[in-house]
């Protein structure tokens, strides 16, 4: 009977601490209501754009320094060439290409002057510019210069040298000398013009050029 005893008194003893162990008020996690869980956090908005787009219209002036020389007598066709710009461009008060921008392009033509005709001429057509990081297909029309005219000069030189011609002859033979030494001395004269190229066309670095966009130029711009 004490055995019995103290087997009920041990058998009780356990059951109670179990008992005891868990509150009335405890709900196992998988019975929890669906709304208790934890809120999720809010959704963050899109960054916004750091940057702004601009378009400088067709027909704005750009107006330029050569960074690179060109000639009609040393520059070929597809060389590179540099400017900067010389005067900013604005957009509804907004500066959108400041002083100093780099602009990239090539030769288009180079020729030389010839000694029977045709006077020297060289051309170039920007298509780049370098903005804020970035770089842009621009449409800009071609800058060309042609060598002045010497026709003038020509004139003058067979001029002076059938004036020559003349003198020589009358000391030599009279009117008739005179005649005969002009003629000869014209056709000196146009010796000399033909052996004579013209002027050449030269711009150095820093010559300033002015051209225009032949097509809208959209810019990204920090805001």
């Amino acid at each position: 009977n004490a055995m019995r005893h103290w087997t009920l008194v041990v058998l009780t003893s356990t059951v109670l601490t179990a008992c005891g162990g868990a509150k009335s008020g405890d709900v196992p996690a998988e019975n929890a209501p669906a709304g208790s869980a934890a809120a999720p956090a809010a959704e963050s908005k899109p960054a916004e754009p750091a940057t702004v787009e601009v378009t400088i219209p067709v027909g704005t002036t750009i107006r330029l320094a050569l960074g690179t020389a060109v000639a009609s007598d040393t520059s070929t066709v597809e060389q590179p060439v540099k400017a900067t710009l010389r005067a900013a461009i604005a957009v509804d008060g907004r500066e959108v290409l400041p002083v100093g921008t780099e602009v990239t392009g090539i030769v288009t033509e180079a020729e030389e002057s010839g000694r029977v005709k045709g006077r020297a001429s060289v051309a170039m057509r920007f298509t780049t510019v370098r903005a804020h990081g970035e770089r842009y297909d621009a449409a800009l029309a071609p800058i060309s210069r042609v060598a002045e005219a010497t026709k003038g000069e020509d004139a003058k030189k067979i001029a002076i040298g059938a004036g020559a011609g003349a003198a020589l002859g009358a000391i030599l033979g009279g009117k008739s000398g005179a005649a005969k030494g002009a003629a000869i001395g014209g056709a000196g004269g146009t010796g000399v013009v033909l052996a004579t190229k013209g002027e050449e066309v030269r711009l150095g670095v820093g010559a300033q050029v002015t051209t225009r966009l032949t097509a809208p130029l959209t810019i990204r711009l920090p805001k």
